[in-house]
């Protein structure tokens, strides 16, 4: 079983999401591991150190394909840094970590067209490693937009989409407290909300996920 963890965009909340996932997995006797297929950023970033820290620090928690230093997109970090990332090899490290684990979580990197090369995105991807999806948007105004066509394009690609987590939700404004329900009914998808929440240790995100996620968002073996 595969699913990719994805994101409206960057800062969404996708690697607190990924660790809660993968931790409730691994806390239920479920071989879950989380890919990260490029960190940029790296350091101070590191997103699997993340998800490994949420999972007891158990190194077979999580793992990162490879790093680059400026916060950048894939392409252009490695452009930065003289070299060129090749897609190829990328899809299949991606694939063979993610098949490694009853269940392989692949981590997006910022939104779903972000550039891993001059060709390629994260949605090629998320396709190619034959996912499903889970997709982590803002919770306020202007997610409507994001997250439809998001999951426009997760669909034409061929990608099955769970269901979308707003996150951050806190229902204090009335574009916060309508946008649920009529996501649901502009994708036809399940909608979940994540409430704000001080994440003061990584092991928080699992007792978050695990709160506020219904069962039929999270993968099985």
């Amino acid at each position: 079983m595969r699913i990719a963890v994805v994101g409206t965009d960057t800062g969404v909340g996708k690697t607190v999401v990924t660790a809660g996932v993968t931790g409730v997995l691994r806390r239920d006797g479920v071989d879950a591991r989380a890919v990260k297929p490029y960190q940029t950023g790296f350091p101070p970033d590191d997103d699997a150190a993340f998800v490994r820290a949420a999972c007891d620090e158990d190194a077979a928690a999580a793992t990162c394909l490879g790093r680059l230093e400026p916060p950048l997109a894939p392409r252009v970090a490695a452009e930065r840094e003289g070299t060129e990332l090749d897609y190829d090899d990328l899809r299949t490290r991606a694939a063979d970590a993610l098949a490694a684990a009853d269940v392989g979580v692949l981590e997006g990197i910022g939104g779903l067209r972000v550039p891993l090369t001059a060709e390629h995105d994260v949605l090629d991807l998320v396709a190619d490693c034959g996912c499903e999806a889970l997709l982590v948007a803002r919770s306020g105004l202007g997610t409507l937009n994001h997250t439809t066509l998001s999951v426009d394009a997760l669909e034409a690609a061929g990608v099955p989409v769970r269901g979308v987590v707003l996150n951050e939700w806190a229902g204090e404004t009335v574009a916060e407290r309508t946008n649920p329900t009529e996501l649901e009914r502009m994708t036809g998808l399940p909608v979940a909300t994540v409430p704000p929440a001080d994440i003061d240790e990584p092991a928080d995100s699992v007792a978050l996920v695990d709160a506020h996620l219904p069962d039929s968002f999270l993968p099985s073996a």
